[in-house]
């Protein structure tokens, strides 16, 4: 995706469009507190998007519970929607999941989940939206 198509708004502009949480967590890369998120123990058929732009995330099929504290998913639903970053922020050494269209930060992804992937993509809910099916 070239970066003329990616959304790019100004500071104030995602201020006044997201919740103060969600704007923390998605422009200054902050963390909601575990077990306090939406989405975390939803079960509902259908899609999550990027609270920020809409752009599709992750399938409710790849949803499971990591008893971690934050909606987690073995693999996103597109990888061409998402951003993998070095995060060295905590001295700690960590993946960043980023929205590609528009820059928000989602979370981290770690080698320890189920299944074939052994991947658990842990997202903050509220930089997700639902999508019924």
């Amino acid at each position: 995706m070239s970066n003329s198509a990616r959304v790019k708004k100004t500071d104030s502009e995602w201020r006044e469009e997201l919740s103060p949480e969600a704007y923390e967590v998605t422009r200054k890369a902050a963390t909601e507190r575990p077990f306090t998120g939406p989405y975390l123990d939803h079960k509902g058929s259908g899609s999550y998007g990027c609270v920020c732009c809409g752009k599709e995330l992750f399938s409710s099929d790849a949803k499971f519970d990591s008893g971690t504290g934050w909606p987690s998913f073995t693999e996103p639903a597109n990888l061409e929607h998402i951003e993998l970053r070095q995060d060295i922020s905590h001295g700690m050494v960590r993946t960043e999941v980023v929205c590609l269209n528009c820059d928000a930060h989602l979370g981290h992804v770690f080698p320890d989940g189920p299944g074939p992937t052994g991947q658990r993509y842990c997202i903050n809910g509220c930089a997700l939206e639902f999508k019924e099916k």
